[in-house]
């Protein structure tokens, strides 16, 4: 990596998401911080005309071109590598930043030098919240989701699932993970830690670096006095089918890599009961809910591909072995 020589290095990875990506970096340019920064665009071999409406409007900003789309992790590891920032600013192109964000973030981890990442609150297009708190996945809180604890309980920490829907988010909090779509990690620490693993294509990626990071003993907070919007699901909805395999994919992937073999059979299994029961209710949905068969009819054939992935490794027309 290179030598540090400014305060942030903000990397942002683009998929055929041009509009908001421009939107993106309108609200970094009107950031009015005292600290130094550099803009770098990872775009995954867009065909949007992403990489000409950058150059064309910000001059500035570094685009480093890929010729096919290799997925969140490795494209945040080539920006990562083309760095100088002592702070790396992973940012998704559809997050549109607030005043005064990055500044705050970078006062807060020059303070909390035990601090590996930090992220701010994440809110909704109409200023509603946007829970970005994780636990990290455990049988325990898949058991909970599955049995729909978390949802009898809301306010419990016990029954909670995965996403800390219990907490307000408002306040300062140490915890396991945050969500990948805006992270500010102490470069310093990252490369002790390690790069993004690039086995997670997309997803995950940032719940396994959040658990080396925890694992090293480096802290991971949650700081609500910096905001951002996030628009929420752009890329991944262009390709819907595909990317909802890759999330399975990577869940179970990340599974296999932080937990023993018993522990992986016991959450297949609780996977397969989750989208067994939701295959059920879905088939009753389709009989009672003529008007919304459209939709039902995807999530029957999500379902069903799951199943099926989990059974026999196989998805669709694709091939993945969960041994």
């Amino acid at each position: 990596m290179n030598k540090n020589t400014l305060d942030i290095s903000i990397i942002i990875v683009n998929w055929n998401t041009k509009d908001l990506l421009i939107e993106c970096l309108n609200s970094l340019e009107e950031q009015k911080g005292t600290f130094q920064k550099e803009v770098i665009v990872v775009d995954n071999g867009s065909s949007d005309g992403s990489q000409a409406a950058v150059r064309a409007s910000f001059p500035k900003v570094q685009v480093i071109e890929n010729k096919a789309n290799l997925g969140f992790a490795k494209a945040n590891n080539i920006g990562i590598k083309a760095s100088k920032g002592r702070y790396l600013c992973l940012i998704n192109s559809d997050v549109k930043v607030l005043d005064g964000c990055l500044d705050q973030l970078v006062r807060y981890m020059d303070q909390e030098t035990s601090i590996g990442i930090v992220g701010p609150k994440i809110l909704w297009p109409d200023m509603a919240l946007q829970d970005s708190c994780r636990k990290f996945p455990s049988l325990w809180n898949n058991i909970c989701d599955l049995l729909h604890l978390n949802r009898l309980f809301p306010k419990s920490d016990i029954f909670s699932s995965e996403h800390m829907m219990f907490f307000d988010h408002m306040t300062i909090r140490n915890v396991e993970g945050l969500v990948g779509c805006f992270l500010m990690i102490r470069k310093d620490a990252l490369e002790k830690i390690g790069l993004f693993d690039e086995q997670f294509f997309i997803y995950f990626e940032e719940t396994d670096l959040c658990k080396r990071f925890r694992d090293k003993n480096w802290k991971i907070v949650f700081f609500p006095d910096a905001q951002a919007i996030h628009y929420g699901r752009k890329s991944s909805s262009k390709d819907a089918s595909r990317f909802s395999f890759e999330q399975l994919k990577s869940k179970i992937q990340y599974w296999k890599k932080q937990h023993r073999r018993l522990t992986v059979i016991i959450i297949l299994f609780i996977l397969l009961m989750q989208h067994s029961l939701r295959l059920v209710v879905d088939g009753i949905h389709y009989i009672t809910s003529p008007s919304k068969r459209l939709e039902i009819i995807r999530q029957l054939s999500t379902n069903y591909f799951t199943i099926k992935y989990i059974l026999t490794g196989k998805y669709g027309n694709r091939e993945q072995s969960v041994e």
